[in-house]
């Protein structure tokens, strides 16, 4: 199949170097961004001091505090948080069965957490008001533990309907009609937790750019599905007179699941067809694990907003997590750090993930390819990259806590921008809207220009937590 990926990169022999080298290469850049508030020579120190002179050292737990350190962590998530559902995509499309991959996905998710936990949270002393991470774990702070379980829960509900969403609509009109319905729900719900710490009348002017997106990105979708209809009408057209389309004439149906290599993996370019063209919708149907074809879109478009509304509450839920507007704590019990609720957030986010798929596995849901412990346990195709796609999304989570911790939850939305990311990878990666109609385009344009203009506004809008 045509789709953009250099060999070695498909290659299940090679690319686990590549996985290895990515998870380094975030962690770099990832110190990189503690560089803004804290000296980089301090933490080699620790390496050689004791836990006396670690405590004496005067070093303290790491804490986003500046506006402009928000911001970076806001703008490395969305790129973390737009890149992730890219991962999913490819291997659905090429026939790992969805349950396969996110049981991998949940698996890394968790392991970023325990890593932020264990390291930005366990550094320097414990302090009453500044607790470190285990010493959180033993104090009576359950209110706030709950909301942070209740925010994993909401995330992982509406992570995994995407992932069966990418599918009937694609990355682009996923990510962007769930994205828009969190900055609409989730941003006016946030500004009133953070006790109004933003200017609102930017903000919501921002919100006011999100509703128009949504009407774009559902005319996006209209016009790009009338497209491929016109594609594949003409192209049986061409079968019943019996003429050769781009040079296709059989598709070779290939289950990734049992073994071997396809034209994905071998970049076997004997049968390749076009981007855009109706033999390439034809092929990736025989191709991918979830089938779609000659199926109505409005399940799609039911299953993109049930994950918008998800979206919209979890970052409300790690909100009150830490910040306790609603006094649910003890008196002298100190808030959740950010690390903290994270851990716990990721914990039942790992808990819901793992209870739903390895029930998919024997009752899948929307036409998915039936499974088993068994046959999870001995697929090896494409786990890398199911793993890799758990530890970018979990970062990003991470870096988009920390960010809102500082500039406040409502501006941390602005990681909802995370489309134009995903958009990016659709378009290259994947040749969503090729060879589609001058509106879609004109559209598709309007709306990333929109998303934008969005994106910015809100950013504009973050005040300062005191």
């Amino acid at each position: 199949m045509d789709i953009w990926w250099p060999k070695w990169w498909l290659s299940p022999k090679k690319y686990s170097l590549f996985h290895v080298f990515s998870f380094f290469f975030l962690l770099k850049i990832l110190d990189t961004l503690l560089q803004y508030d804290m000296d980089y020579w301090s933490l080699t120190k620790l390496a050689v001091l004791s836990p006396e002179r670690v405590l004496s050292s005067g070093f303290k737990m790491y804490m986003v505090e500046s506006k402009g350190g928000a911001i970076a962590c806001m703008l490395f998530s969305m790129l973390l948080l737009g890149t992730w559902p890219a991962l999913l995509t490819l291997l659905e499309r090429r026939g790992r069965f969805p349950q396969h991959t996110y049981l991998d996905y949940t698996i890394t998710n968790l392991l970023a957490a325990v890593i932020i936990a264990l390291t930005l949270g366990q550094f320097g002393p414990s302090t009453p008001e500044m607790p470190n991470f285990l010493t959180q774990l033993s104090q009576d702070n359950w209110p706030s533990v709950l909301f942070a379980m209740a925010g994993g829960m909401v995330l992982s509900l509406g992570n995994l309907s995407t992932q069966y969403a990418f599918a009937f609509l694609g990355l682009s009109v996923t990510e962007v009609v769930s994205a828009s319905i969190t900055g609409v729900i989730g941003t006016t719900l946030n500004y009133c937790l953070d006790g109004k710490i933003y200017k609102a009348e930017i903000m919501f002017f921002g919100v006011a750019c999100f509703l128009v997106v949504v009407s774009l990105g559902s005319a996006v979708h209209s016009f790009n599905n009338a497209d491929n209809k016109t594609k594949l009408g003409n192209y049986s057209n061409d079968c019943r007179d019996r003429v050769r389309t781009n040079g296709v004439t059989s598709f070779r149906p290939t289950n990734f699941n049992q073994g071997g290599t396809n034209g994905l993996e071998d970049g076997d370019a004997s049968e390749k067809a076009k981007f855009g063209t109706a033999a390439f919708l034809i092929e990736l149907e025989n191709t991918r694990s979830i089938k779609v074809l000659g199926k109505g879109t409005l399940i799609g478009m039911k299953i993109t907003f049930f994950a918008g509304i998800c979206f919209s509450m979890f970052s409300r839920a790690f909100n009150l997590a830490t910040n306790d507007q609603w006094h649910t704590l003890k008196d002298g019990v100190p808030h959740l750090t950010v690390y903290t609720a994270f851990f716990y957030f990721s914990s039942f986010c790992f808990v819901i993930a793992m209870v739903l798929n390895l029930t998919f596995l024997y009752y899948p849901i929307l036409n998915a390819p039936k499974s088993s412990v068994k046959a999870y346990l001995n697929d090896w195709n494409g786990r890398g990259w199911a793993l890799l796609a758990g530890l970018v999304c979990g970062f990003g989570n991470g870096l988009q806590f920390m960010g809102g911790q500082a500039a406040g939850y409502a501006a941390a939305d602005a990681v909802q921008a995370l489309p134009l990311v995903s958009t990016f990878w659709g378009v290259i990666l994947f040749g969503e809207y090729r060879r589609s109609s001058r509106m879609t385009y004109a559209l598709l344009a309007g709306m990333l220009l929109m998303f934008t203009a969005a994106v910015a506004i809100l950013m504009a809008s973050s005040g300062h937590r005191k």
